[in-house]
């Protein structure tokens, strides 16, 4: 059964940093795509950023050049830098696999049980 772990999340201020991870188990994790969304209340979980098995990488327009995804397959982990954070990126995060980025936050992947990250002004 495939688990993804999260952490990292926090409160920072407007202009800060934080890095997610994503511990993956259960799974030949190094071919799987990885991918990391994001759900703020009241609105629909949508795709921030994503990584291959082949490492490469596609990002949501809101958060391309802050952002950065990046994994490690010898920790079966996944990261989420992201710099100049803005209130607007407050939301819960959440990871996710699939066996191809065409199938990630489909039925077909499996979700992580998210990570809050709120960013004050």
């Amino acid at each position: 059964q495939v688990r993804l772990v999260e952490s990292g999340g926090g409160l920072v201020q407007a202009g800060g940093s934080l890095r997610l991870s994503c511990v993956g188990s259960g799974m030949i994790f190094s071919t799987n795509a990885m991918g990391w969304y994001r759900q703020a209340p009241g609105k629909q979980r949508d795709l921030v950023a994503a990584i291959t098995s082949s490492r490469s990488t596609n990002y949501a327009d809101s958060v391309k050049g802050r952002f950065t995804i990046s994994r490690d397959n010898a920790k079966n982990t996944v990261y989420l830098q992201m710099n100049s954070l803005k209130p607007e990126d407050t939301a819960v995060y959440y990871c996710n696999a699939a066996s191809s980025s065409r199938f990630l936050g489909q039925g077909l992947s499996s979700w992580g049980q998210g990570t809050q990250v709120t960013v004050s002004s």
